[in-house]
């Protein structure tokens, strides 16, 4: 089955059914099959074919779920993108990609608007909202006349599920971003194993405030058509309270989060006024909640499940840790998920014994075809597997693989800090950070020394209320650490960058260190 065509199953079956919710709107899974094949057969008559790549630069929103569904139907490869993407990489990406339909909202003309410049290969642009003027000679159409009904796309191509169906740009924080080739097998594939471990089902409630230019975000849409659950869909998690609000009203049974987000949750003083009492999931990933974190989620919410998880991009997930080895294990990520396989290899590629340190590598029909016009770029990620003609995912992370195989999070390993002659693994101080009373958010990163070669610095983020000197904290590490671990120096902040997914962005604290 193809990835548009397990929701095609539960538009017949659930026809009448509401399957998502966005403010005031509220669409049945038959109304957003219908728009989506009516926007299929526009952007067919437009010219798009089998293999054509379609930029979807849009809010959350309905409209971006409908235009995922529409390109998968002609054949065509969507790639979202944030709306808080910047002209500069836009036109990178037209340019990287070269899409030919370009579907997107008036509120963002100002960005797209500057980006084309130099996008030969785009044709179309369909837009959602009300433009002052056509955008110069491409052919505008605009969204609600493209989805009108009574124009429906009958002859579907022969579609494979090798063929590609979305382009996801990586957030290219360390370079130019690399747009992740995912075919139909390899989305259908996550999505079937993700849905399976956690339970979803047809009656659940997933609150999204996740953009679904973030494949945690888009795989809450993608899922929940699948089973024929309601997706509860918010542009931002920029007011909590608000997101409390929506979720108490709709009886929201899964809430999918990241640590920023949990955080931001730990800092209201008002919790107990939303009980929640129908929430039954919550989920994390993007990066591993804190020990002293996840014991404070499952305080605030007891009748919920926690998932901690772990993935990426170019293969969307790989492990997760099932809520009752919390308690036993509350710093892993879990083992694999069904139809997957993981070890771990050191420096050389030799496959590593339970016990050991060593990169994470992924088999399994998830693991991405590889980025997008850059060879040499695949070739470091994607190499030779242990059976003849596969190649299996080096995932470029550090775990510890214990003997019963649930893994722990070591670091990037570009993120080692090497201080005194020793590896110093920025999760590990960071979990001890967030271990103080009163620390709402701690990151830390290696800065140049002439006597340690790399010292370890802290930037921490406190709860309002808490005062604490840079010693304090020092104090604190010497106390929990090794010395060689401790940092060198403590910087407060009132917030940590982030990026458009909601990690701490690291490579900003970085540009700060050596701007200060």
């Amino acid at each position: 089955m193809l990835l548009h065509q397990q929701f095609e199953a539960t538009a017949k079956r659930r026809t009448d059914t509401v399957g998502l919710v966005a403010g005031d709107r509220r669409l049945t899974f038959g109304e957003i099959w219908q728009r989506a094949t009516c926007l299929a057969a526009t952007i067919r008559r437009c010219g798009v074919q089998r293999g054509d790549r379609v930029i979807i630069f849009l809010p959350n929103s309905p409209e971006m779920a409908i235009a995922v569904y529409a390109t998968l139907q002609v054949g065509a490869i969507f790639s979202p993108l944030s709306p808080q993407t910047k002209a500069g990489k836009l036109a990178y990406i037209f340019q990287d990609c070269a899409p030919t339909c370009l579907i997107t909202d008036a509120r963002l003309a100002a960005v797209w608007r500057t980006a084309l410049n130099g996008a030969d290969s785009l044709r179309t642009v369909i837009v959602s909202g009300l433009l002052d003027s056509n955008p110069g000679s491409l052919s505008f159409i605009r969204f609600d006349d493209a989805t009108r009904e009574g124009d429906a796309l009958h002859d579907h191509p022969q579609t494979i599920d090798q063929d590609l169906a979305s382009i996801i740009y990586t957030s290219g924080s360390t370079g130019d971003p690399k747009g992740v080739m995912l075919t139909h097998l390899n989305m259908v594939s996550a999505a079937n194993s993700i849905s399976t471990y956690l339970g979803l089902r047809e009656d659940d409630v997933i609150f999204c405030a996740l953009p679904l230019s973030f494949d945690y975000g888009l795989y809450q849409i993608l899922m929940a058509f699948k089973v024929g659950a309601r997706v509860v869909l918010e542009p931002s998690f920029a007011f909590p309270v608000k997101a409390l609000e929506i979720m108490e009203r709709e009886r929201a049974t899964v809430f999918p989060g990241v640590p920023t987000m949990f955080s931001m949750l730990m800092a209201l003083g008002n919790l107990s006024q939303f009980p929640l009492v129908h929430l039954r999931m919550i989920t994390n990933t993007a990066a591993a909640l804190p020990e002293q974190h996840i014991k404070e989620i499952r305080s605030l919410f007891p009748q919920a499940r926690l998932f901690s998880m772990y993935g990426l991009t170019e293969c969307k997930r790989v492990t997760y840790l099932p809520p009752d080895q919390l308690d036993t294990r509350p710093t892993s990520v879990g083992r694999c998920m069904p139809n997957e396989e993981v070890y771990l290899v050191d420096e050389r590629g030799t496959r590593l014994p339970p016990g050991s340190v060593g990169e994470l590598v992924v088999r399994g029909s998830h693991v991405m075809r590889g980025y997008w016009g850059k060879p040499h770029e695949t070739a470091k990620r994607l190499r030779p597997g242990p059976y003849p003609g596969e190649r299996v995912l080096h995932t470029g992370d550090l775990f510890r693989m214990d003997d019963e195989g649930y893994l722990y999070f070591v670091g990037r390993m570009d993120d080692i800090i090497k201080s005194r002659g020793e590896k110093v693994a920025p999760r590990e101080v960071e979990n001890v950070l967030c271990a103080l009373p009163g620390t709402l958010e701690a990151a830390v990163v290696g800065v140049d020394d002439p006597v340690l070669g790399e010292a370890v610095k802290a930037y921490v983020v406190l709860k309002p209320g808490y005062v604490y000197s840079e010693r304090d904290v020092v104090k604190f590490c010497l106390a929990n650490l090794e010395s060689f671990m401790a940092p060198k120096y403590v910087e407060f902040l009132r917030d940590l960058p982030k990026t458009t997914t909601g990690k701490i962005d690291k490579t900003a604290l970085k540009h700060r260190r050596a701007d200060t």
